[in-house]
């Protein structure tokens, strides 16, 4: 979070990548650094079981959404 803060203020875009899980931390975190909200994808929790077949789908699912996030301006 402190790196999307700090790509933030410095005019370039980021996106939070987290699964589902921290959610609510993020929403904490953001707060506490004067974010009103970050730009935020959520992948399906818990991942540190996943196969690298199901973390690749996992990805996949994602990527749209993080372009979305990254091109959005919001």
């Amino acid at each position: 979070m402190h790196d999307l803060a700090a790509l933030e203020a410095d005019g370039v875009t980021a996106t939070f990548v987290a699964s589902t899980e921290f959610v609510t931390a993020t929403d904490v975190q953001a707060r506490a650094l004067g974010f009103a909200s970050v730009p935020a994808v959520y992948v399906a929790h818990p991942i540190q079981d996943r196969t690298d077949e199901e973390m690749a789908a996992l990805a996949d699912e994602a990527l749209a959404r993080v372009l979305e996030a990254v091109t959005s301006g919001t």
